[in-house]
């Protein structure tokens, strides 16, 4: 059983600080905030969610005493862990009373606000598709997931920080792969092939190509759009290369882009779209096999405060 958030090592509520200390606790929890962000980012696919979550760790960690802790980053990763697993689980409930579908949070990435992306597991567990099969994920699995493929994390430091035993972690991640299942290629890409592919699909469809679109799409892509109720938008995933290239066509009909502005959002080539209503979209994509199997379209004006 997970214990309790106030089971989390604490001291009291106000201790007091002086000017010196308050300083250089918060040079402590700055310098592992790249990371932390992007732990938080990655188990709520939500950047402002995780600043939510990375807030409330400094609050505590200004509260406990820091002298009883040996290493400042592993406790700050449980706390933040344990907070964001809390956040999910609320979630899950509101959830439901979302317009449409929920896509992750797009993130400008060049530079990138998680410390750099060194190796390909911190690159690819940005990914759109990636953050958006963890949908299906419980908050353990997920952070067994992340904790384990992203920051290669041992099943027994996991163990630590989740209060579990380390087999325990060991089959969460096991179910978790399990759940994602084959999909998990569809976020293993060749970033020169992924940019082709983006290229040739703007122009297929500013062009109104259908032929270029089909040969770019596989059979059974899907194009996924995230208005949340602001601007109008697909409830529901479009399947199948006819109904999305027609989705796509009808798209352009209604006003495709005015500008194109090529950017880098979560660790891979996209697009930011303006249409002519003035509408804006943040365009990903995953790929596999040299075909576009997930189309990303996220609206939500709440998400793309930083495309304005």
């Amino acid at each position: 059983m997970e214990p309790d958030r106030g089971d989390l090592p604490q001291g009291p509520a106000d201790r007091g600080l002086s000017p010196i200390d308050a300083v250089e606790a918060a040079g402590a929890l700055e310098a592992h905030r790249p990371m932390l962000l992007g732990l938080a980012y990655r188990l709520l696919g939500s950047r402002h969610d995780a600043e939510d979550v990375l807030q409330e760790a400094y609050l505590r960690w200004m509260r406990v005493d820091r002298a009883g802790v040996a290493e400042p980053r592993r406790y700050l990763s449980r706390v933040v862990t344990h907070l964001a697993i809390d956040r999910l689980r609320a979630r899950q409930a509101a959830r439901e009373a979302y317009v449409g579908m929920w896509l992750p949070e797009p993130v400008p990435t060049a530079p990138s606000p998680f410390g750099p992306l060194e190796r390909a597991e911190l690159r690819d567990s940005l990914a759109t598709a990636l953050l958006h099969l963890l949908e299906r994920l419980t908050p353990p699995e997920r952070a067994v997931y992340v904790l384990h493929t992203a920051f290669e994390m041992p099943y027994a430091e996991i163990a630590e920080l989740l209060d579990r035993s380390a087999e325990d972690c060991r089959q969460l991640h096991h179910r978790a792969a399990m759940r994602i299942g084959r999909d998990q290629r569809r976020f293993t890409v060749d970033r020169a092939e992924q940019q082709r592919l983006l290229d040739a699909f703007i122009a297929a469809v500013d062009d109104g190509d259908l032929a270029a679109l089909t040969d770019l799409v596989a059979a059974e892509a899907t194009a996924w759009s995230d208005g949340g109720g602001r601007v109008r938008s697909a409830r529901n995933p479009v399947t199948g290369v006819d109904r999305v290239t027609r989705f796509l066509l009808g798209i352009r009909a209604k006003g495709w882009p005015l500008t194109v502005h090529r950017t880098e959002l979560n660790g891979q080539p996209a697009a930011v779209v303006v249409t002519a209503a003035g509408h804006r979209y943040a365009l990903t994509l995953a790929t596999a096999d040299g075909r576009i199997t997930d189309i990303f379209l996220v609206a939500n004006p709440d998400k793309l405060t930083w495309a304005a």
